[in-house]
Parts: structure tokens; sequence; C-alpha cells
């Protein structure tokens, strides 16, 4: 069986896909990144442990059109979710993130973003199963298909940043549906995934930063697999 291509049209006020070399003043790539399209599948229907998604095409329906802004952040990071689930479950103290603390680790801080505005995209992806699910395929398909035309969503879909939220809706034929935006851009090596995708992975895995070589043509950005060769990977040294 082959995966059936699903797309998603999706829209939102405010963008951020941030470049990971600029890790203080955010600057959004002008397209969203396979990764952050890849999100938004997710949020909508997804087995860790029984596919992926794999994004295989973005189309730029606006031009795109950048926002400055300047907020207060706070300098912490935010914990991870095994961490705030045990202190849910009471097998850990609580650990506060202060926002007005006075020393370098927390309280907060004036940073710049520079953000895409009035975004919209269409969106092409499959459901990839892992070994052994190959005979769910239709099943996840399905459910997928259902969900995105109900508006269901396992959480928030969101455009780069947690605060920038996605809004989206199922494509599907015969609605005649609007061509690109006459846009043409060399991106040079764009974000890929932040997250190896040969595997399933768990919560707890440690960034593994993909890079490919973006190009937009006639609005169309054309994502190879992850397994190509055009997707440039994180060599891990052996102990």
């Amino acid at each position: 069986m082959h995966p059936t291509p699903q797309v998603l049209e999706v829209w939102g006020e405010l963008a951020c896909f941030t470049r990971p070399e600029l890790k203080v003043e955010r600057f959004s790539y002008p397209v969203i990144t396979p990764s952050a399209a890849r999100s938004i599948f997710e949020a909508i229907y997804w087995k860790r442990d029984r596919f992926r998604w794999q994004v295989t095409r973005v189309e730029m329906l606006s031009e795109p059109r950048y926002l400055a802004l300047r907020r207060n952040e706070v300098k912490g990071k935010a914990h991870a979710d095994s961490t705030i689930r045990k202190w849910m479950t009471g097998k850990a103290e609580p650990v506060p993130l202060w926002a007005d603390g006075e020393d370098e680790q927390t309280g907060r801080t004036q940073r710049q973003t520079m953000a895409l505005k009035d975004v919209r995209y269409r969106l092409h992806a499959q459901v990839r199963p892992w070994p052994g699910h190959e005979d769910e395929l239709p099943g996840f398909e399905a459910c997928f298909r259902r969900r995105a035309r109900n508006g269901q969503c396992v959480w928030q879909p969101y455009l780069g940043c947690r605060e920038f939220p996605a809004y989206f809706r199922l494509v599907e034929e015969p609605r005649p549906e609007p061509p690109p935006a006459p846009v043409h851009l060399d991106l040079g090596l764009m974000l890929y995934d932040v997250f190896d995708a040969s595997r399933p992975g768990s919560p707890e895995d440690s960034p593994a930063i993909s890079v490919f070589h973006g190009l937009v043509v006639g609005g169309v950005m054309e994502v190879p697999d992850f397994a190509d060769a055009a997707v440039l990977k994180a060599v891990r040294e052996e102990r």
C-alpha cells in the first residue's frame, strides 16, 4: 500500500520559524519549515509508536511579510513534559520558573523578533507507518481526515511559536483551490527538523538537527524524504 497525500490549508495572523543559528534574537525564515509543518499534522492526529508524518511539499498562498516585535521574555527554559508529569503525580517537588529573579538564569529580558504576518500555506504530507504497522495505513489516513474535517486536534497547532496559533482546514476535491503566490526564493541551507525521524524516539531524546537546501519556485517548496541524501544530518560520534 502506498500513502495517500494528505493536504491542509493553514493560516494565521503571526508566525515565526526561527533560524537555528539565531538563538537570542529571533528572525523568521520567509516560509514555514518542514518541522513546523510536521507539528501541525501531529497536532491533529499522531501515534508516535505507529507512524510518522513526512512533509512532501509546501505551497505559499501569500507572499512573506515581516513584522518587528519586541517582547519581555523569561530567561529560563521551560521544564520538560516528563518533569512536569512527575510534579503532577507527586513523584518530585515542583521547581518554579521565576519571572522576576535577579540572576543570569532567571528574570526577564527584552528580545527582538522579526515575525511573519498574515501567512497562509497549503501543506502536503504522508503517513509513514513504522515497521509492523504497514497494514494500519488506511485506518491512520481515515482517522486523520475525519479529525481534520471536523476541526479536531489534540493540542492547538501553532506557527513556530506557541503564542502564534494556526488555523486549518482539510483540502478535499473537487473544490477549486487558489494557486501559489509568485514567489521565488533560494534559502540556502534551511532547517529540516530538530529530531531524528528515522525511528519512533521518545520525549526524552536529545535534539538532532538536520538541514536541506530550501528552494521556493513559483511559491512551491518541494521537501525531500528524511532518508534522502539531500537531507544533511548530524553525525553522532561512537563512544
